[in-house]
């Protein structure tokens, strides 16, 4: 028979806890939309953090922009998006060629 647990090895604290999630900000996509509505929404909002870094260096170019901390922190937001989604198209594109090179 197992020991019981020591309640003195308990951890609590606020960088134990689990936040409760919140509300998505977003819709979740319906019934039937499967993985076809998700890549379609992943796109839209690749496209949408490219169009948001692309005006805020517009506006850092032409002076508008107030804190040019948060337009660094767009352009590097847009690149880091940019570069996850070429490493997931490489990793699906292996791994279709991987499917089609099986032999059976």
């Amino acid at each position: 028979m197992p020991l019981p647990i020591d309640p003195s090895f308990a951890v609590s604290g606020a960088e134990w806890s689990v936040p409760p999630s919140a509300a998505p900000s977003t819709p979740a996509p319906a019934q039937g939309g499967g993985f076809g509505q998700m890549l379609t929404n992943s796109l839209d909002s690749l496209e949408k953090v490219q169009t948001d870094a692309s005006q805020a260096a517009t506006s850092l170019a032409d002076g508008t922009a107030t804190d040019a901390n948060s337009v660094v922190m767009a352009v590097e937001r847009a690149r880091l998006s940019m570069q996850l989604a070429a490493q997931i198209r490489t990793k699906a594109v292996e791994s279709l060629q991987d499917i089609f090179h099986t032999q059976i």
